[in-house]
């Protein structure tokens, strides 16, 4: 990465009007959040991948909230890194901002983001199988198998599973805000998982300048105008310096 291309994006920074960023695991590693990818994706003898479907969670449902709730004390003393609460103080600045995230652990409303599309939902929400009705819950002592108040049916994460669908009103949100935008941040993301990884296409496209930030290159990054390399706790916080 050389300065100037830092300072280009300082200046472009400055002088959008409609800025939308997209964010993904890259940016919650450096929190600590684990991927369950790879040596990261064994939980006792199950693989984190076979547990994270519909049909796992049909076949035992107190198996797949057991492995939840790991996960939930895993993420809970995970705190934002710096690039985090950058993000959320670009948010404050700006009139139209838009902050779209692959990640489920929760640690950009924990920065002080509020305009946030989350693409795979949330782990700290939990959605009702019967009544369809959507809340937080940060208890880390929820029951074996909690039930709905209002229905009485088993509540499951709220998060999307291997082999379901995104919620079309999400996606179409997250849609509307790239078309509409003339700067896309692309922060800690592999280029790999769809939709999200054609959303930096869609935006150049509508003629938007897309910049991405991350460690090492993907395969979306020669489509991109601009592309810096290194951790994004350090490099999202110099964005907020003023362009020389």
């Amino acid at each position: 990465m050389s300065d100037p291309d830092l300072q280009m994006l300082r200046s472009r920074l400055q002088q959008s009007q409609d800025l939308v960023v997209l964010t993904g695991a890259g940016i919650s590693a450096e929190s600590g959040v684990p991927t369950f990818r790879g040596q990261d994706g064994l939980w006792r003898q199950y693989r984190a991948v076979d547990l994270a479907t519909p049909e796992a969670f049909q076949r035992d449902p107190g198996l797949v909230w057991e492995f939840y709730r790991w996960r939930r004390r895993l993420l809970a003393p995970l705190r934002p890194n710096p690039a985090h609460l950058a993000l959320a103080n670009l948010e404050e600045r700006r009139h139209r901002f838009t902050l779209i995230t692959q990640n489920i652990d929760g640690l950009h409303t924990l920065a002080g983001s509020r305009r946030i599309i989350e693409l795979h939902g949330n782990i700290w929400h939990l959605r009702c199988t019967g009544c369809g009705q959507v809340r937080e819950d940060r208890r880390l002592d929820l029951p074996p198998l909690p039930t709905c108040d209002a229905c009485g049916a088993l509540w499951r994460p709220h998060v999307v599973w291997f082999g379901e669908m995104l919620d079309p009103a999400v996606l179409a949100a997250a849609y509307a805000a790239v078309e509409a935008s003339d700067l896309m941040l692309i922060i800690g993301t592999s280029g790999l998982v769809q939709p999200a990884a054609s959303l930096g296409r869609l935006a150049k496209q509508r003629g938007a300048f897309v910049a991405e930030i991350n460690l090492e290159p993907t395969p979306q990054t020669d489509f991109y105008d601009l592309a810096l390399q290194g951790k994004a706790g350090d490099l999202v916080p110099q964005l907020l310096l003023p362009a020389r």
